[in-house]
């Protein structure tokens, strides 16, 4: 045998023995760090729902009178020619309170940081389109966020008490976000209507939002872009 090849082959078998502890060691880091991820968005989806049990109403009739309704922006077309549903929705569902005497006011809060993006006046046009009277109609054109739409909806319009107007997962994570600021929130439930693929995508958003509306209301402090 080669004397040089003898002498490499300890070498050898040290590189390989280091080569798989290495792939060990990262094998448990990834399994550790899937295992914590899982367990913060499980513990920040049971966070909301604790503060959100009971507070999500489907029937109009069970759903207490408020001063305030607050519809949280959404585009109103998708890919800039359909109508997307959950706009219709969230609006259908606001004016069904409204006409039952459940809602006086809409405010209607959503992302006008464009000046040819405006989910507030789509909102606003749609709702007086539908019957609403004009001054019942509440505008907030820096709802970018939930936590800015539910926390202006009190500093512009002094409404500490509010029925959140949208989808389910969307009435939980703002009720949490208004109870962590102080606001006596319920929620009344849009439809869904969404296709089953684009629920699945939401679904994994939603829990990453929850993660997020944790850390902004309990950890960060995180304030409203403009408070006022």
């Amino acid at each position: 045998m080669n004397p040089d090849q003898t002498d490499k082959e300890p070498v050898q078998k040290k590189k390989r023995s280091r080569v798989r502890k290495l792939l060990l060691i990262a094998g448990v880091a990834i399994v550790l760090c899937a295992v914590l991820c899982a367990l913060i968005l499980f513990a920040a989806d049971r966070r909301v729902e604790h503060y959100a049990a009971g507070r999500v109403y489907s029937d109009v009739e069970d759903v207490p009178a408020r001063e305030y309704g607050l519809v949280p922006g959404t585009s109103r077309l998708v890919h800039g020619k359909h109508l997307n549903t959950y706009f219709s929705t969230r609006i259908r569902a606001a004016l069904e309170l409204y006409r039952a005497g459940k809602i006086r006011k809409i405010i209607v809060s959503g992302d006008n940081g464009r000046t040819d993006y405006n989910e507030t006046g789509d909102m606003a046009r749609e709702l007086i389109t539908q019957g609403v009277a004009p001054e019942d109609v509440l505008s907030d054109y820096a709802g970018f966020r939930t936590l800015d739409s539910v926390v202006r909806a009190r500093n512009l319009f002094g409404a500490s008490e509010i029925t959140v107007i949208t989808q389910r997962f969307h009435c939980e994570r703002a009720i949490y976000l208004a109870a962590r600021h102080g606001i006596d929130a319920v929620g009344f439930e849009a439809d869904e209507v969404a296709p089953r693929s684009v629920r699945i995508r939401l679904t994994v958003r939603e829990a990453f939002a929850r993660v997020l509306a944790v850390l902004d209301a309990e950890v960060l402090k995180t304030k409203p872009h403009f408070e006022y």
